[in-house]
């Protein structure tokens, strides 16, 4: 279970390291506009905001890396599992706090939080 629990957590990290590339580096493409629905000009004006948010993302991604790294190579399963956790429960918090707060933006929110849940009630059980 917790390899499971793990797989499934670097794949929503890995989600969240997508999501930060198309908010910090890739805002202003045609890509990023079309995954996140705003127009040329609304990514221009609020770039500043995006590269910010992205990089919220990317350290969730980075907390869920380093605590897998530390369960896979080290004796300190439960630093390990506990950076995990830290990090998709974040990703699931996010994801809830984006759909409770914009219904046009439900669906992200789902795609968003999807992994992490599970993730998270697949590392309970493994706990």
């Amino acid at each position: 279970m917790l390899i499971a629990g793990l797989a499934l957590a670097i794949l929503a990290a890995l989600l969240h390291v997508f999501i930060f590339y198309l908010e910090s580096i890739a805002w202003t493409s045609k890509r990023a506009r079309a995954v996140f629905g705003t127009t040329e000009q609304q990514a221009l004006d609020t770039r500043e905001l995006a590269f910010n948010q992205g990089f919220y993302n990317l350290f969730l991604a980075i907390l869920v890396f380093v605590g897998a790294l530390i369960i896979a190579l080290s004796d300190h399963r439960g630093v390990g599992l506990a950076l995990v956790l830290a990090g998709t429960a974040s990703m699931l918090a996010a994801a809830l706090v984006l759909g409770l707060s914009s219904r046009s933006h439900r669906g992200a929110a789902v795609r968003q939080g999807a992994l992490p849940l599970v993730a998270v009630v697949v590392l309970a059980i493994a706990a």
